[in-house]
């Protein structure tokens, strides 16, 4: 609910829970007032404080009042030099080379329904939105700034995105475009983030905020393996079911920054946008530039409420799932049991085996196209190698099908070989300065996807091969960050958009696929998390969560993904051991556990699996099938912090009506003299009973939640056990 007070001048946005208030003053700055806990429709602007403050300048139009600057007020959009010398929102170099942007309110409009961005991943809906949207302008300049709010009152969301105009006469250069700025009168919070690199992605970082900027961020052109868009700012106190929460995610795939700062009065401001390093934006008169949507939710009660908002909020209002409604296939990817070395003969041996235990999907993964015979040529040359599969896929795809199974592909579609026809005859598509050698990643270069005819080229390669047979799944792979930015298409005094037209045209190819192959499933991928963002997440519903597939790794690694993206989106596999990152040999049984708390396959060769350890495949593809509705779609629940801890490690799924409940637990190495294990339930109905397994006690829902239920004690390494609570009819 939107509620505006021409009196007042205030801009009250009302969720469920929370409540965001903002005021354009009697100078016409958009000031924040209040986001937190839900509270009234009134005037909240005696939150403000004034006072002269040394060296704190006074902006134009107030006169003699020296109580009144920009550096030591709340602001919705800070700008830079005039006076507040916080982080900026934006930054625009002027036609006569100043830095100088006073954007003042202007008008406003509520409506009905949620903004879109043409060309940017964002929320959508109608029903259940209301949009916001308030136009600042700086009057020396013609500068204009739209803030679009976007709220969504039943999943307490938030969303912010900015459309920066030039109407003036000349052009002007956009050098800085943050998505999110949100002012708090307080700095005893906690900033936590999400940082690891390749194969240890996203661990759980938290340290209290302290004098100065603390922040987060990529320059490799892709959101990163190393630091994640999604940031919490929370009291120090905070913990799982209390405390307040703020959650703050952007929508973007490419070079992002998040920050916040602790004044020298204590309060805080967080930004979150494109970097702006390595950006610089010309607008001509008349253009406009679009910042990504930021997410934002509040969480009065700790952060598995945010946890859970965030979830269903992606679920339901940002990923296009072909499979909506329906539970995704099992499927099995060769890549683990072959590498390159396959033919169409060894890939239906293994889809046989995936079939016989009950699997629906066969994944061709690299190496079947080209001269891909290693990771050092063919990219680009998007046709098939016959000499592996003979008659193409077409030969290949109905063998697959006769077993049972639908048929997937693996593609690298930005990247490109020197040792490939495609590069022979267009080396200027490749990034790279003229007259420099280009770094190489995985002896790969990256194609220009700035360029439309670039991006043509490929996805008229890519369709001649998903149309020769029928292709229900793919897995979009970037197995490099960006190097040598430049571009042959653009002038020299432009160079510094490439790395957002880039972005852009990526979401451009994907959102083609959308358009013309509306069933397909895809499946993002960056050398596992390298791009694992909700701006990837509108593109492609699953994501693969890490290049680590060791089971006792990604216990953190799938954690710390789920503080904000929901399980339904993680991809994870069942690999084989020996693992390949860390050479340790998990459990059969652990290893599925893991991979459950995901959209759940398997990456091995089948055909060397015992008859028991395929009798435990059967089982727990049979148990993910009968469980994936409330794996996906249920509530998830940190039970422990393996963060901190690996003695073991636990979580739980439970529907939305409470009336099931999956436990998963696992423990670590093995340690004599082990302390019993007393897990207190969470998410359960505590007026209603469970029986566990089918057994025959029935536990109390309030004592599973205050009392817990006991583990016996678990011998050897690495060790799994999960348990399934359904509620018994009175």
């Amino acid at each position: 609910m939107m509620i505006y007070d021409s009196k007042s001048g205030t801009f009250t946005l009302h969720t469920r829970r929370t409540t965001y208030q903002m005021q354009a003053d009697g100078h016409g700055v958009l000031l924040h007032l209040y986001y937190g806990p839900r509270v009234g429709d009134g005037d909240l602007s005696y939150l403000l404080q004034y006072t002269d403050r040394g060296f704190s300048p006074n902006p134009s139009g107030s006169g003699a009042d020296r109580i009144y600057s920009l550096d030591t007020l709340p602001q919705e959009y800070s700008t830079c030099g005039v006076g507040d010398y916080r982080l900026a929102s934006a930054e625009v170099e002027q036609p006569d080379g100043s830095l100088l942007l006073d954007l003042r309110y202007a008008s406003h409009e509520i409506r009905p329904g949620k903004y879109a961005l043409e060309g940017l991943p964002a929320f959508f809906g109608r029903e259940g939105w209301e949009t916001l949207s308030i136009l600042l302008r700086d009057p020396c300049s013609g500068i204009e700034a739209e803030l679009l709010y976007g709220v969504c009152e039943e999943d307490d969301l938030i969303t912010r995105a900015v459309r920066l105009t030039n109407r003036g006469d000349r052009p002007a250069a956009l050098c800085r475009a943050m998505s999110l700025c949100l002012d708090f009168n307080r700095a005893d919070l906690d900033l936590v983030t999400f940082d690891g690199g390749h194969v240890k992605e996203r661990s759980l970082n938290r340290a209290a905020l302290r004098p100065g900027v603390q922040s987060v961020a990529s320059l490799r052109g892709t959101s990163s393996h190393q630091h994640n868009p999604f940031v919490i700012l929370c009291e120090q106190d905070a913990g799982e079911d209390h405390g307040l929460c703020y959650g703050a995610a952007l929508l973007y795939s490419g070079n992002f920054l998040a920050a916040a700062e602790r004044s020298q009065f204590d309060d805080t401001r967080l930004v979150m946008g494109i970097h702006p390093h390595h950006f610089r934006w010309t607008l001509a008169p008349g253009e406009c530039f679009t910042a990504p949507e930021a997410a934002l939710i509040c969480s009065p009660d700790g952060l598995t409420p945010m946890t859970h908002r965030f979830h269903r909020a992606i679920r339901q209002r940002l990923i296009r799932d072909p499979y909506q409604g329906k539970r995704r296939p099992v499927l099995i990817n060769n890549w683990e049991a072959t590498e390159f070395r396959f033919d169409a003969d060894k890939l239906v041996s293994i889809a046989r085996e995936g079939a016989e235990l009950g699997m629906e999907l066969f994944v061709m993964d690299d190496g079947w196209f080209g001269t891909r015979d290693d990771d050092c040529g063919g990219l680009g040359d998007w046709d098939v190698n016959e000499k592996k599969l003979p008659g193409g896929l077409e030969a290949l795809v109905p063998r697959i099908q006769a077993l049972g199974m639908g048929f997937g592909l693996w593609i690298e579609p930005e990247m490109v070989s020197e040792r490939s026809e495609l590069y022979r005859a267009h080396p200027d598509w490749a990034l790279g300065a003229p007259g420099r050698p280009q770094a190489q990643g995985r002896s790969q270069l990256v194609l220009d996807f700035s360029r439309q005819e670039v991006r043509d080229h490929v996805y008229a390669a890519i369709c001649r091969v998903l149309d020769s047979a029928d292709v229900s799944y793919i897995k979009w792979d970037m197995n490099r960050s960006l190097s040598d930015v430049w571009s042959a298409a653009l002038p020299a005094g432009r160079q510094g958009e490439v790395y957002h037209r880039y972005m852009l045209g990526v979401y451009d190819l994907l959102e083609r696929l959308h358009r013309d192959y509306p069933g397909l499933l895809i499946e993002g991928c960056s050398g596992g998390g390298g791009r694992f963002d909700a701006g990837m997440l509108y593109y492609t519903p699953q994501i693969w969560c890490s290049d680590n597939t060791d089971a006792i790794d990604r216990l953190r690694i799938q954690c710390g993904t789920a503080f904000c993206y929901p399980v339904s989106a993680i991809g994870a596999h069942v690999s084989a051991v020996p693992n390949g990152q860390t050479r340790r040999a998990a459990p059969m049984e652990t290893r599925g556990v893991v991979a459950m708390c995901g959209t759940f396959g398997y990456e091995m060769d089948l055909g060397r699996c015992t008859a028991e350890e395929k009798e435990t495949v059967r089982a727990q593809v049979r148990t993910f099938k009968d469980r994936a509705a409330l794996i996906s779609q249920g509530d998830y629940y940190r039970l422990t912090d393996p963060f901190r801890d690996l003695t073991y490690t636990a979580w739980q799924h439970v529907s939305r009506d409470r009336r099931e409940a999956l436990v998963s637990l696992v423990t670590g190495s093995a340690r004599a003299a082990l302390p019993f294990i007393v897990l207190k339930l969470k998410g359960l109905d505590p007026a209603l009973r469970y029986r566990i397994d089918g057994g025959e006690r029935i536990y109390d829902g309030a004592a599973l939640l205050h009392a817990g239920l006991s583990f016996p004690l678990i011998a050897g390494d690495y060790q799994a056990r999960q348990l399934y609570l359904r509620a018994v009819e009175a």
